[in-house]
């Protein structure tokens, strides 16, 4: 492996990625496989934003290794079945090793649940109705170097404030900026890495 001033680091494998990853597999194969593939499947656009509720002051890689975790303790984060979790849930969850135990998040990941439902009911969903913020493409990233890769948006401020409104906790602007490069809302893999190319393919609306 070597890493350059751009900030990609090249693999023995020979493809050059993001710098964040390192050499850890995990969050290599997150990178390769998931980091800015546009998703549109609302469940999972909902777990992803309460994930990255969580990692709030912690690190990505911390929240990934605990997913399966995560998705054990939330009921495979259907929305449905979350919003109905009582007191008695949130004490349970508190008691769990498997995931990160902050009872802010916790309470807010119900609240969320609510939230997305009441969404979907209105119509046309959580997914829309986070795509509309970027008129359903993604916006594509052209930093060739870390120091290129914002923090937040004026896309991000105006998605964490709509997002609080209908009554998600736990997604400042900067929150919503990582979420919306995860899920492929904008495609922030550097211009060098390999997978900035496949992300940018594979964008559009459902």
């Amino acid at each position: 492996m070597s890493d350059d001033a751009s900030g990609l680091i090249h693999h023995p494998d020979g493809c050059p990625r993001c710098w964040w990853p390192g050499l850890d597999p995990v969050y290599v194969a997150y990178h390769d496989t998931e980091w800015g593939v546009p998703e549109h499947d609302g469940r999972a656009l909902y777990e992803k934003l309460i994930l990255d509720g969580f990692q709030a002051g912690l690190s990505w890689i911390t929240i990934l290794r605990r997913r399966e975790g995560f998705r054990k303790a939330f009921a495979g984060f259907d929305p449905e079945a979350i919003a109905r979790f009582t007191e008695a849930d949130v004490a349970r969850l508190m008691d769990d090793t498997g995931i990160i135990r902050n009872r802010a998040k916790i309470v807010g990941t119900i609240a969320g649940a609510r939230a997305f439902l009441a969404i979907e009911e209105r119509g046309p969903g959580f997914s829309r109705f986070l795509w509309d913020f970027v008129d359903g493409t993604p916006i594509k990233g052209t930093a060739t170097d870390r120091t290129g890769i914002a923090t937040q948006t004026e896309v991000s401020r105006r998605m964490s404030k709509a997002l609080k409104t209908q009554g998600f906790t736990f997604c400042g602007p900067t929150i919503v900026y990582a979420f919306m490069q995860a899920v492929g809302l904008v495609n922030d893999h550097l211009v060098g890495c390999h997978r900035h190319a496949a992300c940018a393919a594979s964008g559009g609306a459902a």
